[in-house]
Parts: C-alpha cells; structure tokens; sequence
C-alpha cells in the first residue's frame, strides 16, 4: 500500500512539473505583447522597452521560468500587470462563489445522479430507466450555456420567482445565498448528473447480473442489502472514476455559468485577465486549477484501494 501511495505521488509531483512548464511556455509563445496593451496604442517603443525590462519580460526564457517556479513554491504568485495588486488578494475575493457554485454542483449532481442510476438500473427496460434515457440524451447535447439561458427566461423573466444574476456572500443570509444560487448550480449540474447517471446505470446493470448476485437472491437478500451492499461497492470504481472527471470538468462548466449569470467568480477574473493578457493571474489559476486536477486524481486513485484492495498490487 506504502508503495502505490509513493508511486503515485511521484507521478502527480511529475505531471505538475511538465504541467507548468506548458503554461508558461503556452502564454510566452502566444502572439500579443502584454507591455504593448498597457502602454497603449500611442505608446513610443522606449516606453514598450522600458515597460518590458519592468516587468521582466525581456530575459531569456528559461531565466523567466525559474523566477516564476520560485515564486509559487514560496507562496508568491506575482502581481497583476493591469491592477498591481498581488494575485492571491484578487484570487481570494472571487473564490468564494466559484467554491461555493462547484460544491453545490457536485454534491446536487452526485446525489441526483447515483440515485437514478441505482433505480433506473435496478427498473432497467421501465419507465424511470427510459426517462433517464432521454434526460441523459439531452443533457449530454445542450449546452450549458443555452440550459442557463433556458431558465433564466423561464423562472426569472416570466415566473419571476428568482434573481437573474449576481452573488450574494453567505455571511449576508443563508435564504439569499441559496437563491441566487439555484439557477447557477441547476444549470451546471444538468450535464454532470446525466452522465453520472448513465455510468451509474451502466456499472450497475453489470454488476447486477453476476452469478454472485443472483446467488444472493436466491438466499433471500432483500432488494436493499444487494443494491447498497454488495452491487454499488463493487461498481464503486468506475462511479468514483466519473465523480472525480465530473469535479474537474466543472472548471470550463463555471467558467460559462459565471457569465450568464453575472457572478464575479474566478471563472471571470480568468476570462478579463485572457482579454488582457495579464499574464500573473492566468498562470497563477492555471497552475492551481491543474493541481487541484492532478490532485482529484490522486485521491480517485487511493480510493481505488479502499473499494478494490486488489489494485493496490
């Protein structure tokens, strides 16, 4: 166990390495000068120079890359080109809706979703398993954006039953911080609940026509002892699995949701600091939503472990 647990730390400490050296040469390679947008279009090239050498931009690469892997070993992720202010002040005023939307998202889509994987699996061929079918199908093929579009004319504009846009922190009252919640977090969790339904669904059905399961029918276990004791812990590796891709998809699913609905979450600040090419802050979301990534992984991995010892060897 000692073993699989080092190897596989080894291998996400690697991946992040190669992970950040794709970034900084992904946004270094890019065409655009970020000191030529922040003098402006009647900028003299002394001013462009002097700006460069400012900001560094004008060492080799490789000199650049290390100071930049220094600093966020050390805690410092730089400082905004366009509002000099450090990141991490300007990460840690919009993280608060962006956790609080993905959370919601996770926990609304996992307990929808295994649940009507479990029944529409254990009903296969009725009626729950062809409604799964079709709300599956279409969540799968509309986009989230169009979803959020969706009910925002539906319940804002014409029901006129919920807020539209904007967040309310949770230290100003829980009633409000849900409401203007719900269109958000519905509308990202439609596509991650129909596909952990249909791996649900699908794990499910497998497990549920092994020899061993018709054996303990046979015994006379109930309906509840061979769904939840026995069918959902051995097909618990590919449900993880899709639980865990589902937590690191959100990133591009919060990303749209945040503009539709005008909650200032990091999805925004990384779509104004693209536009302006402010280099600092999209490396620094980059950088930490790729650990985040490898570490959802690393954890799904070590889960593996405690459903099927078998993976451990």
């Amino acid at each position: 166990m000692g073993i699989y647990i080092l190897r596989r730390m080894i291998s996400a400490i690697a991946v992040m390495v190669m992970v950040g050296v794709f970034i900084f040469l992904l946004l270094r390679l890019a065409p655009g000068d970020p000191a030529a947008i922040i003098a402006g279009p009647t900028a003299t090239e002394q001013m462009i120079a002097g700006l460069r050498e400012q900001l560094g931009l004008n060492e080799a690469l490789p000199v650049q890359f290390v100071h930049w892997a220094l600093s966020i070993l050390g805690g410092d992720f730089g400082t905004s080109i366009f509002t000099g202010r450090p990141v991490l002040e300007l990460l840690s005023q919009r993280l608060e809706p962006t956790i609080a939307l993905s959370i919601l998202t996770l926990v609304l889509s996992v307990t929808i979703g295994v649940s009507f994987g479990i029944l529409a699996a254990w009903r296969a061929g009725g009626l729950v398993d062809n409604a799964l079918a079709a709300f599956a199908a279409l969540g799968f093929s509309v986009p989230v954006f169009v979803v959020g579009y969706f009910l925002v004319y539906l319940f804002a504009i014409r029901m006129h039953s919920l807020p539209v846009q904007g967040y309310v922190p949770i230290d100003h009252g829980v009633a409000p911080w849900v409401v203007h919640l719900i269109l958000p977090t519905v509308t990202l969790s439609v596509p991650y609940t129909a596909f952990i339904a249909r791996i649900t669904r699908a794990s499910m059905l497998e497990v549920l026509s092994e020899d061993y399961m018709r054996t303990a029918a046979a015994k006379g276990a109930s309906s509840y002892a061979m769904l939840f004791h026995h069918a959902l812990k051995n097909a618990g590796v590919p449900i993880i699995t899709v639980i865990g891709l589902s937590f690191a998809g959100l990133i591009s699913g919060v990303v749209l949701t945040e503009t539709v609905f005008n909650i200032p979450g990091i999805g925004r600040l990384v779509v104004d600091a693209i536009n302006n090419r402010d280099y600092p802050i999209i490396q620094s979301v980059l950088i930490l939503v790729s650990g985040l990534y490898v570490l959802i992984n690393l954890t799904v991995d070590l889960a593996y472990t405690l459903i099927d010892p078998r993976i451990r060897y």
